[in-house]
C-alpha cells in the first residue's frame, strides 16, 4: 500500500493538522454559505421523496456530487450543517497536503513544505473552508489529481477518475481532464471518464427540471439579475487582481521571479502538471466569463495555488533568499496585522448572524404566528438558512424581493444592525423598503440583530 511507504514526519505532520483543524472546527463553530446550505436543502427535500427547488429565487448552481454529499448529511440531522463544514476544513487538510506533494514531486521537499505553508494559510482558501464552499473539496481532488501526475508521469486512470470527480464539484474540471487526455494520447479506453462528468451533471439537470443545460442557463440568468460583472472584458481585467489577491501580493511577486529563476535554470520536472494547471484554471475562468457567468476571484484558486508552488521554489533555493523570505512574511505579517484580526471578526459574525436568525425564528410566538403565512426575508441571502432551521418547505420561506409574489400575511424579518444591513440587508441593489416592515405588520420579537413582524388576518 502506498501509505505505508510514506515518511513518518509527514503522517505525523497531516495527522497533525488534522487534530488542529477538528479542535478549530468544535471549539470555533462556523456555518455554511449560501450555496452550500441550498445544497443541504436540497438534499432534505431529495429524502422527503420531493425533487430538489433549483428553480427556488435566485438559487444557486446545482453542484451533483455537492448535492450527493449534502444529502447523505442531512440523514444525520440537524448537525448536518456543521458536518459540511468539518468536511470542509479535512478538505482543506488534504488540499494543503497535495500542495506538499505537488511542490516535492516537481522540485524538492522544502519548496513543497513552502508552497503548502503559503497555500494553506491563505486568507481566502481559510474562509472558504470555515464556510463549507465547494471550491474546497475541488481544489482537494484537482491538486492530488496534479500531484499524483507529477510523481509519477502519464499516470493515467487515477488522475482522470479524481478529475472526473472534481467535474462534479465544478465544471472548470471538465477542461482540465480534456487537456489531460489529449496530453496522455491514448486508445479509446479512457474517454469515459473524461465526459462521465459533464453527461452527469446534465442528467441531473434534465432529471430534476427537464433541461439538460438548466445549470447554465440558470447560472447566466441569476448573474445579470444580481447585476454581476461578466464577460471577457472584466475576466480580462480583473483576473490578475483575483489571483495576486488569493495568493497575496508578496506571494505573486515571488512567483513572478522564481517562474523567471525555474526556467533559466531548467530546475523542474513535471513541468507539464504546472502548466496544465495555469493553463486550464485561467482558460476555464475565461470560458466562464464570456458565457455570460459571473466573474468571482474563487474561480481562480487553481492558478493562484501555482504562484504558491512558483514562490515555495524560489525562497527555498538559497539560504540567504529563504532568510529574505523570512523577513518579508515578518514585515508582511506586521504590516498586515489585521488579517487574523478580520478573519476572527468575520467567524464571530458568521456564528452571531446563525445563532440571531434560529433564536428569532424558533420562538414560540413566532411559530405560532408562521400559521399565517410565510416567513419572508428582504433578499435571498438568507432564505436558504432558514429553510434549513425551520426545516420548512420552499413556499414557507420567501424573498420580499422577489416580484412575483406579495407577502401580505406571516412573518416578515428585518435587519436591524448596521453590519447586517450592509451585507445583506442592501446586497445586490435590493430596494431599501424591502427591510421595512409590510403596510399592517406589528412588532412580534427580536434577536440581536433581528426583528420579526407579524400580520394575521
Amino acid at each position: 500500500m502506498v501509505m505505508t511507504r510514506l515518511p513518518r514526519s509527514e503522517l505525523l505532520a497531516v495527522g497533525g493538522l488534522l487534530a488542529l483543524g477538528v479542535v478549530l472546527w468544535a471549539l470555533v463553530p462556523t456555518y455554511p454559505n449560501y450555496d452550500a446550505y441550498y445544497h443541504l436543502v436540497w438534499g432534505r427535500e431529495l429524502l422527503g421523496g420531493a425533487a430538489p427547488s433549483f428553480d427556488a429565487y435566485a438559487a444557486p448552481t446545482p453542484h451533483p456530487l455537492y448535492l450527493g454529499l449534502c444529502t447523505l448529511l442531512t440523514l444525520l440531522g440537524e448537525s448536518a450543517d456543521r458536518l459540511l463544514v468539518l468536511v470542509t476544513v479535512i478538505s482543506h487538510v488534504a488540499f494543503t497536503w497535495a500542495v506538499y506533494r505537488l511542490g516535492t514531486a516537481v522540485w524538492d521537499r522544502r519548496a513543497g513544505v513552502v508552497a503548502a505553508l503559503l497555500a494553506g494559510s491563505s486568507f481566502a482558501l481559510l474562509l472558504y473552508a470555515a464556510r463549507a464552499y465547494v471550491d474546497v473539496p475541488y481544489l482537494a481532488l484537482v491538486l492530488w489529481a496534479a500531484a499524483l501526475e507529477a510523481e509519477r508521469p502519464r499516470r493515467g486512470r487515477a488522475v482522470l477518475v479524481l478529475l472526473a470527480l472534481a467535474g462534479l464539484l465544478r465544471p472548470e474540471a471538465w477542461l482540465l481532464s480534456g487537456l489531460y487526455f489529449l496530453y496522455l494520447r491514448r486508445p479509446c479506453s479512457l474517454p469515459p471518464w473524461v465526459v462521465a462528468a459533464p453527461l452527469t451533471w446534465m442528467l441531473v439537470d434534465l432529471l430534476v427540471t427537464g433541461d439538460p443545460f438548466w445549470s447554465l442557463h440558470a447560472t447566466s440568468d441569476l448573474a445579470a439579475d444580481l447585476g454581476r460583472d461578466t464577460g471577457l472584458a472584466s475576466a480580462l481585467r480583473e483576473g490578475l487582481v483575483f489571483v495576486a489577491g488569493t495568493a497575496r501580493e508578496p506571494v505573486a511577486a515571488a512567483a513572478v521571479i522564481g517562474l523567471v529563476v525555474a526556467w533559466r535554470r531548467r530546475e523542474a520536472r513535471a513541468v507539464h502538471v504546472l502548466v496544465g494547471l495555469t493553463v486550464g484554471g485561467t482558460a476555464a475562468f475565461l470560458l466562464t466569463s464570456a458565457f455570460g457567468l459571473s466573474v468571482l476571484p474563487r474561480y481562480l484558486t487553481v492558478p493562484a495555488v501555482v504562484l504558491c508552488l512558483l514562490a515555495g521554489y524560489l525562497v527555498t533555493r538559497t539560504r540567504w533568499l529563504m532568510a529574505l523570505a523570512v523577513v518579508a512574511g515578518l514585515l508582511f505579517l506586521l504590516v498586515r496585522s489585521d488579517v487574523v484580526g478580520r478573519l476572527t471578526e468575520e467567524l464571530r459574525f458568521i456564528r452571531t448572524t446563525h445563532d440571531d436568525l434560529q433564536a428569532l425564528v424558533l420562538q414560540p410566538r413566532v411559530t405560532e404566528a408562521r400559521r399565517c403565512g410565510a416567513v419572508t426575508l428582504p433578499n435571498y441571502r438568507l432564505v436558504p438558512d432558514t429553510l434549513w432551521i425551520l426545516d420548512a418547505s420552499a413556499p414557507e420561506v420567501g424573498a420580499r424581493s422577489n416580484g412575483d409574489y406579495v407577502y401580505d400575511t406571516g412573518v416578515a424579518l428585518i435587519y436591524t444592525s448596521k453590519k447586517l444591513l450592509k451585507r445583506y440587508g442592501y446586497a445586490a441593489g435590493t430596494p431599501r423598503r424591502t427591510n421595512l416592515p409590510p403596510r399592517g405588520f406589528t412588532p412580534l420579537a427580536r434577536s440581536g440583530g433581528f426583528a420579526a413582524f407579524t400580520r394575521c388576518p
